[in-house]
């Protein structure tokens, strides 16, 4: 994936959740919570693609 396409991919998420987090009233736990979700989801989806993943794949532990 081009890196013009993953920046505007987070600046897109980054505007969701702020919209999110502005407009639609909830506790500030569950906002907390919702706003860590999304980071880690997007922490992972950037690893898979720079195949960080991949190479763990090869990593066994035991026999």
């Amino acid at each position: 994936m081009p890196l013009l396409q993953v920046v505007i991919t987070l600046i897109a998420v980054g505007i969701v959740l702020w919209l999110v987090n502005r407009f639609i009233p909830m506790q500030s736990t569950i906002k907390s919570i919702l706003n860590g979700v999304v980071v880690i989801a997007v922490v992972l989806w950037i690893a898979n693609l720079y195949g960080l993943f991949n190479s763990l794949s090869r990593i066994h532990i035991g026999r």
